[in-house]
């Protein structure tokens, strides 16, 4: 390698040294040189390249304006005209991994230099972009900093060089989902007998194809009358008071959200709106009891085919949610509908 190569970094605001949660909606901004784990970055390059400039955004401001928090980064790294781009790591910091994914596919697209990010794989910037960027496996925590920097660093050094990557599994990235020719001693039906003998035998085998792995959850039963059971309702179409006030994300969600609906009888459209960016809002922002339809909850209530409605709605943002998150979110949801004394619960979504 004839000249050192010119290296930009991003950051989010915590990893950048702005600060935590408060400086979420900090607005991108460029420092020269390393900064926090890139001057681990520094150190793996050594004399093959220089990290000249890091890019600095928060998480909330890039995921609340993800068309404008774009280009705005991308135009910091423009003007540094590097030759190439690391993100992260994210670990499993589900904004941060998002945007960490999202930039590195628009460097790769609109500035044709190479990218390189690094995740851990229940990040959901990792089932979103892993077909389009090479991202690195990581550990959840930042317990694997210096493995995963090390890993990063490499691919996107031979990127740099036109060298060739090996296999996913070889190399340390999560598949791109990209078939290529290679010559085996087993054709794939001795192959597959073989990876069934030795699942039968307990044997360790390695498959050849990635498959989701989903839980399979009986449905409970209810335990007392319906005319005596407290219902809440819950969606996952993103009911949020109106103008979001809580910032609650529209896509990719980590969290959940609360809102006290005791006394009211309807949703009305000028206290309460859908945020979600997998549908169409407008026939549910028009009349949100279409999306949690506490109207006719209500008058069940009157009725006494149920016993109560229960004093909160519970909601979250279910497009593009990885798998863990939705986990995490449903069993703090059980967790505070038990705790709540809930018998039953409707949950709508679009």
């Amino acid at each position: 390698m004839s000249q050192e190569l010119r290296v930009v970094h991003y950051l989010n605001q915590f990893f950048g040294g702005l600060g935590g949660e408060e400086k979420a909606d900090a607005t991108p901004q460029a420092v020269d040189g390393p900064v926090g784990p890139g001057r681990a970055i520094t150190h793996v390059l050594g004399e093959r390249g220089n990290v000249e400039s890091t890019v600095i955004c928060g998480d909330n401001y890039f995921a609340d304006n993800e068309k404008e928090a774009l280009e705005e980064v991308l135009s910091l790294v423009r003007a540094c005209e590097p030759d190439i781009l690391f993100a992260g790591p994210a670990f499993n910091a589900g904004r941060y991994g998002v945007a960490c994914g999202q930039l590195c596919k628009a460097v790769n697209e609109k500035l044709g230099i190479p990218a390189v990010t690094a995740m851990y794989e229940e990040n959901p910037g990792t089932d979103l972009y892993r077909e389009d960027v090479f991202i690195v496996k990581t550990d959840e925590s930042v317990k694997g900093m210096n493995d995963a920097i090390s890993k990063m660093v490499n691919i996107g050094l031979r990127l740099a060089t036109d060298e060739q990557l090996g296999r996913a599994a070889d190399e340390g990235y999560f598949s791109r989902g990209i078939i290529k020719n290679e010559f085996r001693d087993k054709n794939a039906a001795e192959r597959a007998v073989d990876m069934v003998l030795a699942r039968i035998k307990g044997d360790p085998f390695e498959p050849e194809l990635d498959l989701p792995k989903f839980e399979h959850v009986k449905p409970a039963l209810l335990e007392k009358d319906l005319s005596k059971a407290t219902v809440a309702l819950a969606t996952d179409g993103g009911l949020v008071p109106k103008g979001n006030p809580d910032k609650m994300d529209s896509s990719r969600s980590t969290r959940y959200a609360v809102y006290n609906i005791k006394g009211i009888a309807t949703l009305k459209p000028e206290a309460f709106e859908a945020n979600h960016m997998g549908f169409d809002t407008d026939l549910v922002n028009e009349d949100p009891n279409r999306l949690v339809p506490l109207d006719v909850l209500r008058e069940l209530e009157k009725e006494g085919v149920i016993g109560k409605v229960h004093d909160e709605v519970y909601t979250t943002a279910g497009v593009a949610t990885s798998l863990k998150n939705a986990e995490n979110i449903a069993q703090g949801i059980a967790e505070a509908m038990k705790s709540g004394g809930v018998d039953a619960v409707i949950l709508t979504s679009t």
